[in-house]
């Protein structure tokens, strides 16, 4: 199964140094090497085994953006399943990428009308005041959007905020996701767990959690009880985790050796990172310290051939 994904912006906007962070599991720091984009770079990223990202990133040249907009309209717009526009916060021609963009959002409402939009406002980082500059280009961008549905995301390279935004984005491409959300619940429960989290193997963007039923970003947050109190799981707990696994994959790379799996055994909480496919790694999370490790790796074990099945069953 192929999903096109359109990746479009402004020259410099930021669009291929994120491309890089998050397929090609470069560090930051290494993303200033990276040349322009000349005209359509095609890419076919593999996510989940029979699912392939036809990722088309999109030089934001003048001259290639009046081409896509013009005789290559049919060739770009056609056919797409995400389209993913990135801004530069700081950018010095707002007006000229608002008036882009709005060309963009046009031929995809012609060409491919079921298509997601997502929008990335990029180099957060930049900014001084980040919610307040974020939620005033949302509501600009809401404006000139109409009744299009957009999903707004503030981001940059330097945390775990693009994690957020491309899980949410590749959480769209995947058939039938609640149903891995549904029996993540079930194994949860078997484990006795806090949380369950899915990641795809290779770019460790979360595919589902054993909380959210609809949606990566749900708003039902784990509770645990610690001292007689509940408490909630922080939030950002998925992305911040994609981006410390994803670093330290990268520690392990420098040094020859292959990441396969980690254990966390805390005063406040134990962890496991398995695989649990062999395109996905399950993340158990738990806060009852009578529950053995042990017990987790072997129902880890025995679910994996389960998770086969319907892995392979939601991308049919």
């Amino acid at each position: 199964m192929k999903k096109k994904v359109l990746l479009m912006g402004a020259s410099g906007s930021g669009k291929t140094s994120m491309r890089s962070l998050i397929f090609s599991n470069n560090p930051a720091s290494l993303t200033s090497r990276l040349g322009a984009t000349i005209d359509v770079e095609q890419n076919h990223v593999r996510f989940l085994g029979d699912l392939i990202l036809n990722l088309w990133d999109c030089g934001g040249q003048d001259s290639f953006m009046d081409s896509y907009l013009t005789t290559q309209r049919p060739t770009i717009f056609q056919q797409v399943g995400v389209m993913i526009y990135v801004f530069d916060i700081e950018s010095r021609e707002p007006g000229k990428d608002m008036e882009y963009y709005r060309d963009c959002l046009d031929g995809l409402r012609y060409y491919s009308p079921d298509a997601a939009i997502f929008l990335l406002l990029h180099k957060m980082d930049l900014v001084r005041d980040p919610q307040q500059a974020l939620e005033k280009r949302r509501q600009e961008l809401e404006e000139v959007s109409g009744d299009a549905t957009i999903s707004v995301f503030g981001t940059t390279i330097f945390d775990q905020t693009l994690y957020k935004a491309w899980s949410s984005i590749v959480h769209t491409l995947i058939p039938n996701a609640g149903i891995l959300s549904k029996h993540l619940s079930i194994f949860a429960q078997a484990c006795g767990a806090t949380e369950v989290i899915l990641f795809e193997r290779t770019t460790f963007l979360v595919v589902a959690t054993s909380s959210s039923g609809s949606g990566v970003a749900s708003s039902a947050v784990p509770t645990y009880t610690k001292d007689g109190a509940d408490h909630q799981l922080e939030p950002t707990r998925y992305e911040r985790t994609s981006e410390l696994i994803k670093a330290f994959k990268y520690t392990c790379s420098r040094v020859r050796e292959e990441f396969h799996t980690l254990e966390l055994d805390l005063h406040e909480f134990s962890a496991i990172l398995d695989e649990l496919t062999k395109n996905t790694y399950v993340l158990v999370i738990l806060h009852d310290p009578t529950i053995e490790t042990a017990a987790v790796k072997l129902n880890i074990r025995l679910a994996r051939n389960k998770f086969e099945t319907l892995q392979a069953d939601s991308l049919v």
